[in-house]
């Protein structure tokens, strides 16, 4: 039995699934120079300092955004108690003038009830 071989459909000078052989890495690498920087390879032993730095830098931004976004959150409510306590000021001022004496005479006076001009009188039954 024969053995298995694989073809290999590429043309030389040419990248998988019809790339321009350039891959992010590569472009970045090129743009950056990183081997005047670095020189052959990345020191290893600089690998978990950088690590825990740039933990810190994202622990960091997301606590700024969040610490924003409870500020808005914050600002919202307030504005939100402010109209609420408006309101309920203008309803007890409502309420008030509503139950004056002269305010309840003006709506009973549709069903023809009319305000005593003179002081009641207290009846008085004798005993037996």
């Amino acid at each position: 039995m024969s053995q298995n071989t694989f073809k290999n459909k590429l043309k030389e000078g040419s990248s998988p699934k019809g790339r321009s052989g350039k891959t992010i890495f590569s472009w970045m690498e090129e743009k950056l120079d990183v081997k005047k920087i670095l020189g052959e390879g990345v020191p290893v032993q600089l690998v978990p300092p950088v690590g825990f730095v740039a933990l810190l830098a994202l622990i960091y931004i997301y606590s700024n955004l969040r610490a924003e976004n409870k500020i808005r959150e914050i600002e919202k409510a307030k504005q939100a108690v402010a109209d609420i306590r408006a309101d309920v000021t203008t309803l007890e001022a409502d309420y008030m003038k509503s139950s004056m004496q002269s305010e309840v005479s003006k709506r009973v006076a549709a069903f023809e009830l009319y305000e005593l001009n003179q002081p009641p009188v207290k009846l008085e039954i004798p005993k037996k």
